[in-house]
């Protein structure tokens, strides 16, 4: 199994709009373009557990079977709709290092880690 792995996505509105769906958080900044265009962003962004979804979708091809513990992340900046992105998590130990970044320009939008263990 290899201890890091990455893919690149760009993420859609209507991604946006399936997750706000699924998960119940339909906060118009995630949701209604034409409300975020007047909000300091300017369009939609995404979800924070959405990012954090996608990347322990990668956490667990690095480490198949293996409980997640906790984790630790921030979002230092806004993942736009359309706009696409490097998502990046590599394992070192019980932790997982996750990062994902606006291909654009470099910034990161979510990085962190997760705790891995117990019984898978």
């Amino acid at each position: 199994m290899p201890d890091s792995i990455s893919i690149d996505r760009t993420l859609t509105q209507a991604e946006f709009d399936l997750f706000a769906r699924l998960s119940g958080d339909d906060n118009p900044i995630h949701v209604d373009p034409a409300f975020s265009a007047r909000t300091r962003f300017g369009r939609t962004v995404a979800h924070g557990l959405y990012l954090c979804s996608i990347l322990r979708g990668l956490a667990g091809q690095v480490r198949p079977g293996v409980p997640q513990l906790a984790q630790d992340v921030r979002f230092p900046a806004p993942t736009y709709t359309n706009e696409p992105m490097h998502f990046f998590v590599e394992a070192t130990g019980n932790h997982v290092v996750v990062k994902a970044v606006r291909i654009a320009d470099g910034t990161i939008t979510c990085e962190g880690t997760f705790e891995m263990g117990g019984a898978a």
